[in-house]
């Protein structure tokens, strides 16, 4: 293998290995017992950074803050928002960007992102990622609130591609065109969500694998690797959804692999947000991604962290 890809990890200060969310069910396992992020087998730890959304810690204090403080203290962090509605067409919510200042001030996290979506309209917020149309209106919009986020937290973010169940007739430009000109225009990093691409590829009739050749690699900081519910529509053909409630898919896993082959090593996420499994089906899914990792290792790139 030839040289590696010049990649983007460098801004976010994670190891380019594999990293898990931190969820409250294994707050106690992670602290208790270090050699469980080890998996059968393997001769290193395989979970070496944890991910946490802070909206899940924007309280003061209490239990929340005590567990994700202890962690802080032994592994990178990165923080990744879920509710700062970056693609709304109203203005950010001041309150809830000092939040992840304060956050981002007292954790000092390895690692900030959030996606491009938007959940809020007005004063309702509503619990979901909803879609964008990509187009030159949307584009100034996000690129105007990624500039007033990097600005007030004082560095760079990453923003992650969107999961999709429907196109816009507004549209004028592709989803890859439309991330790279943005990254471009604020000097964000982006956040490759692997399992989004194949999850909209599918609903939306396009190629997978078509999308990752033409994704700018160069702009990618983190990765993130999930699991995907399969339904069906009334005619008989798929409809995947983004559910997180399950392993990586094995389609997936190729995709990934698809995207280290040219890149090198990128941190790497799995991401388990329902239906949380036991500490070890998840130290085992960061198992696997760590390999691939270390295999792009041995090719010839070099790891950091």
């Amino acid at each position: 293998m030839g040289g590696p890809l010049q990649t983007a990890p460098e801004m976010t200060g994670l190891p380019r290995r594999a990293g898990v969310g931190l969820r409250e069910d294994h707050y106690e396992g992670i602290l208790d017992n270090p050699s469980d992020t080890t998996s059968p087998g393997e001769s290193q730890p395989c979970v070496n950074w944890f991910e946490f959304h802070p909206e899940n810690y924007m309280g003061d204090g209490g239990a929340p803050h005590h567990y994700l403080a202890r962690v802080a203290e032994r592994f990178p962090l990165s923080m990744h928002g879920v509710g700062l509605s970056i693609g709304a067409a109203g203005p950010l919510n001041k309150a809830h960007l000092n939040r992840l200042k304060g956050l981002n001030e007292r954790y000092q996290p390895a690692a900030v992102s959030e996606h491009l979506a938007w959940s809020t309209h007005e004063s309702h917020y509503m619990n979901d990622l909803l879609p964008l149309p990509f187009n030159q209106e949307t584009l100034l919009i996000v690129c105007d609130h990624i500039d007033e986020v990097q600005a007030h937290l004082g560095r760079t973010i990453l923003l992650e591609n969107p999961s999709s169940y429907l196109a816009f007739q507004e549209s004028d430009m592709d989803e890859v065109t439309f991330l790279d000109e943005v990254a471009r225009r604020t000097g964000c990093g982006l956040l490759l969500d692997v399992n989004n691409v194949f999850v909209s590829a599918t609903n939306m009739d396009w190629s997978a694998e078509q999308y990752i050749d033409a994704f700018p690699k160069h702009r990618i900081g983190e990765i993130h690797l999930a699991g995907h519910d399969e339904q069906a529509l009334s005619d008989g053909s798929p409809f995947l959804i983004d559910s997180h409630d399950r392993e990586v898919a094995n389609d997936v896993w190729a995709l990934f692999e698809q995207v280290i082959e040219s890149t090198g090593p990128i941190p790497t996420l799995i991401e388990w947000d329902a239906d949380i499994p036991a500490w070890p089906v998840l130290v085992a899914e960061a198992a696997r991604a760590d390999r691939v990792l270390l295999s792009s290792q041995r090719a010839g790139y070099a790891l950091a962290g």
